[in-house]
């Protein structure tokens, strides 16, 4: 799997009503998941990602993360397994980069740099404006690619979105929201030539400084079958984070 636009994620969305029967514009449900997924104040949260791979079993990852969206910062630092316990990933503007332990060293790594090793990218974990980055799909007739459908059994609205940027990892994407909040249900990220790559489930939902934010996720790489993640996020607190967490000396202080 390549991101998970979000394990992002790890992540958050803004309460909506929206009758079912009145279909929303396909920028108002982008707009949605956007405003939902911008924090107004700073996050911690110890996070647990549970991967399967197939023929290799079961993996459980462990790390503090902290995320602050006003200059585009978040923190991973990990705390278990012992072979990952020190590591840590740190994202300041348009910068990130990875810390080894055993190494003492910090490497500037892409987006999409996987998280321990395991299914989730540093991507999932930042908090960037959807509508600067895709727009409603069409169809020859200039219809907006958005139907009525269901994930699970609930009501849902699909909607079919295009890249705008180049700078994107898929340049296609299709996200189910509730059509009673319009709270992301399931979204799935296709390669150019059309190729289905990633589909995440977002199955469970805490209120956190006015946002909805997804607490449960279920990641799942559509070209290594077999391939599954769950992201649990637990003890969330909001408030102003000491900036020096944001730095390199204090990543690199917690693997001491």
């Amino acid at each position: 799997m390549k991101s998970n636009p979000a394990i992002r994620s790890i992540f958050a969305f803004l309460t909506i009503s929206v009758a079912a029967s009145a279909a929303p514009g396909g920028d108002q449900i982008l707009k949605a998941i956007e405003t939902n997924e911008s924090m107004t104040a700073d996050i911690q949260s110890t996070v647990n990602l549970t991967q399967n791979r197939a023929g290799q079993g079961v993996k459980v990852l462990a790390m503090e993360y902290f995320r602050r969206d006003k200059d585009k910062s978040f923190v991973i630092a990990m705390t278990g397994p012992e072979s990952e316990r020190g590591n840590g990933y740190l994202r300041q503007g348009d910068h990130f980069w990875m810390y080894r332990r055993n190494t003492r060293t910090f490497q500037h790594v892409n987006r999409d740099e996987s998280i321990g090793g395991s299914d989730a990218r540093g991507q999932d974990f930042e908090s960037r404006p959807l509508t600067q980055m895709y727009a409603p799909s069409k169809d020859a007739q200039g219809k907006e690619l958005l139907r009525a459908d269901t994930v699970g059994g609930l009501p849902c609205w699909k909607l079919e979105v295009r890249a705008i940027v180049s700078d994107v990892d898929y340049p296609r994407r299709t996200y189910w929201v509730r059509q009673s909040d319009l709270l992301l249900s399931k979204d799935q990220s296709y390669s150019s030539s059309g190729t289905l790559m990633h589909t995440g489930y977002y199955t469970k939902y805490q209120a956190v400084a006015g946002r909805q934010f997804p607490t449960r996720q279920i990641h799942v790489d559509e070209v290594e079958k077999g391939n599954r993640t769950l992201v649990d996020l637990n003890g969330i607190q909001v408030g102003k984070q000491d900036g020096q967490i944001f730095t390199k000396a204090w990543l690199e202080s917690q693997s001491k």
